[in-house]
This record gives structure tokens, sequence and C-alpha cells, in this order.
């Protein structure tokens, strides 16, 4: 056992349960709009300067794939975040310190199988996924460059679950600002000024990466906490390491099923031609808005969850997601509500395409109205996550959501084929899920 952290009050366990949640969110999901920020800057910037065939090409299909392989990855991080933040919050700093290396060595071997699969896989998948021939060639590009970049992206999304575990989410909120200034500057010197389109929209995208990672790696290897880095102590233990794959490698498969069925969903749409494609990626970036912001809140009550558990205050733990809960689907309605408002001039920042735009706004006002229904399932997986149990999540996801979208898309679209019949498996699968959380939620006992 380490000392107990008795000369700083942890204001994650002792704090008012709805300042301290709101604090250590705000950062978050400041950051998550940042990422996605990023995100769209590259679309953005292809979509008016390029074409829409490139613009389809860097959101839509890559970006699903993009989100399986990287998905896993961060899952499997998410593990590492959990147990530290237990371990932190019960004040067991040498196993918080042993984590911290087990995390970022983990975070070195993912990086360099990610990077193989992406660049090996690319064409397969996309052919796969019937992606249509006018942007293969930009696609393939697209994906190989980003993949180029998985080391230090790896590290970068340790590194800040390292520091979100011990109860900062301000600093991964400057690195990530950081990181999306460089990459729209970029974008725009490489893409409009260079004229090197999709290449060098994923050149400006690693590059600014990078820049993230190096900003992590300067705070851990200068902290003086316990979640110090030392790089000669960074290796796997192997007490610890058996922890963060318990918990890391169901929340991957989760993720992965997701995006999984999220694929289906891409390759249906691939069927209904280029403008509905370059439609749905727009759509996309703004769609990734609120899930970036739901996340948010995913992430932190999987924090504030896990080190108050650590530290066995489980009352605390249940009033915490409560709380949740209620900010959250507060949060979810305004912000549905602003995106449908704001649609037409979104699609117009992206394309000057009429028929996409308004294929485009139609798709968001099918279906954020119904974004709030998904609330129960951010909340309470990242709450039960926290408590150390992965599993079940990943059977619920897979069930609920996994399962009963690709079943969908397989005998429902071909008969109804339409967008419509795409778009609807999303509501259905996400009331579905969220009252499969629920119950399982109300019978923890803790």
């Amino acid at each position: 056992m380490g000392r107990k952290h008795t000369e700083v009050r942890n204001e994650i366990t002792e704090g008012v349960i709805w300042k301290q949640l709101l604090f250590f969110f705000f950062p978050i999901m400041l950051g998550s709009l940042f990422q996605q920020l990023y995100n769209m800057a590259d679309a953005m910037i292809v979509g008016n300067f390029v074409g829409k065939e490139a613009l389809a090409a860097v959101g839509g299909t890559t970006s699903v794939l993009i989100n399986l392989l990287v998905g896993f990855f961060v899952g499997v991080a998410s593990g590492a975040t959990v147990v530290i933040s237990q371990f932190y919050g019960a004040g067991e700093d040498e196993h918080v310190k042993k984590s911290v290396h087990t995390a970022v060595m983990l975070a070195i071997v993912g990086g360099l199988i990610l990077m193989l699969a992406g660049i090996i896989t690319a064409r397969p998948l996309l052919e796969l996924m019937q992606t249509p021939e006018e942007i293969m060639g930009y696609s393939v590009t697209y994906i190989r460059i980003y993949f180029l970049g998985m080391v230090p992206s790896a590290i970068y999304n340790i590194g800040t679950g390292i520091l979100r575990a011990v109860g900062d989410s301000k600093r991964p909120l400057y690195f990530l600002m950081t990181a999306c200034l460089i990459n729209i500057i970029l974008d725009l010197l490489f893409v409009v000024v260079f004229k090197w389109g999709v290449v060098g929209a994923g050149i400006a995208t690693i590059t600014s990466q990078a820049v993230s990672a190096v900003l992590v790696c300067l705070v851990l290897l200068r902290s003086d906490g316990s979640y110090k880095v030392n790089i000669r102590e960074i290796r796997f233990d192997g007490q610890i390491l058996p922890k963060i794959i318990r918990i890391g490698i169901p929340a991957g498969m989760q993720s992965v099923m997701y995006n999984a069925a999220n694929i289906v969903v891409q390759t249906s749409i691939n069927t209904f031609g280029t403008n509905t494609v370059a439609a749905w990626t727009v759509f996309e970036k703004m769609d990734g808005i609120f899930w970036m912001v739901l996340a948010a809140f995913g992430v932190a009550v999987t924090t504030f969850v896990g080190q108050n558990f650590g530290a066995q205050k489980y009352e605390r733990v249940h009033k915490s997601v409560r709380v949740s809960l209620a900010m959250c689907m507060g949060i979810a309605i305004v912000l549905s509500g602003v995106l449908i408002l704001l649609a037409g001039y979104i699609f117009r920042l992206f394309t000057p395409d009429a028929n996409v735009v308004d294929e485009g706004v139609f798709m968001v006002r099918f279906l954020m109205p119904f974004y709030f229904t998904y609330v129960c399932t951010e909340i309470l997986s990242g709450a039960i996550r926290g408590m150390g149990n992965a599993f079940v999540p990943m059977i619920i996801t897979c069930v609920g959501v996994c399962v009963m979208r690709i079943a969908w898309i397989a005998f429902v679209v071909p008969v109804w084929h339409d967008t419509r019949a795409v778009m609807l498996c999303f509501p259905l699968t996400w009331i579905i899920t969220s009252v499969a959380f629920i119950i399982y939620y109300r019978r923890i006992k803790v």
C-alpha cells in the first residue's frame, strides 16, 4: 500500500458532486468539441477546395474504418484509466506508478499493431464496404497516411487517459486545442496553398497528432506525482496488465461491435451513390458533435465512479450517476435542437452542392430528435465500467446495438430500399439498449 493522499483534498471523492462532475466534465466536453473541429477541418477544407468525391473519402467510409480500428484501442486504453483511477482513489501510489508505466507500454505496442493493420487492410476493407470507385483512390490514400501516425495517437490517448484518471481534465483540453489549431493551419497550407489534396489533409492530421503526443509526454515525464513516467520503467507489469486487459478488452470489443454495426450501415449508405455518401459524411461530422459531448459525460462518470468506488464511497457512486443522467439528458435535448435549427447553415460550410445539402438536412431532421434516447446507455455503461465491470456493457451493447442493427440492415433495408429505412435502425437500437442498461443497473448491489 502506498501513502494516502492526505496532503491534498481529493475533490472527486469529497467535494460537492454536481460541481465536481461539471468541473471535470466541461474540459472534457470542450476537448471533445475541439476533437470534432479537428475532424471537421479536413472535411470542410477538402470539400470546398478539392470536391465532393474527396469530401466523401476523408469522411464517411474512411471515418467508420478508422473508428473501428482506433476505437478498439481506445476501449482497451479505458481499462487503464479505470484501474489507475481506482488505485488513485484508494491512495495506492505504488500501484498507480506500475499501472501508468504498463499503460504507456500498451500505447507503444498497440500503436505499432494498429499502424500495420490499418495500412495493410485499407483497400480490402474499403472494397468489402462497396466504396464507390470514384472515391476509392482518395479513401485508400487518406487511411494509409492516417495510420502512419498511430503510435503518437495511441500515446496521446493513453496519456490523456492517465491525466483524467487522476482528476486532471484541463491539460488534455489544452493539448487538443493546440493540436486542433495546428491541424487547421496545416490543412490550409497543404490543401489550399500547396494543392496536395487528400494527401495534404492526411499529413496535417498526423503532424498535429504528433504534437499532442509530445505535449502529453512532457507533462508525464516532468510530473512530481505518483503518475510520473520514467522511460526506463516503461514495461508491462505481470499483475497490472491482466487487470487492465480484463476491463479494457470488453470495452474495446464493445467499441468494435458498435463500429462494426456502423460499417454495415455505411455499406448500405454507399449503395445510394456519391451524393448520399457525401451528405452522410457531413451528417456524421454534425452527429459527432453530439456523441463527443455524450462521450465526455461517459468519461467523467467512469473516472468519478472509479475513484469513489476505489474509496468505497458507494452511496456517492450512485448519487453521481443520478446527477449525471439529469445533466446529460438536458444537454442532449438542447444540443440536438440547436443542431436541427442550424443544419442548413452547417452543411453549406462543407459543400456548395445543393443536392448534398438537401439530403443532409433531411438526415439531421430525421435522426436528431431521437438522440436523448441514448443517454442512459452512455452514462450507465460508463458507471458500470468505473466499478470494474466491463463485460456486461459489452454484452448489452453487442445485442442491443450490433446484432439488432445488422439484422435490421440485412432483412428490412433490402425490402424497403430507402435512406429512411437505414436511419430508422438507430433510434430503435438506442431505445432497446438504454432500457436494457436501466434494468441491469437497478439490480446492482454495492
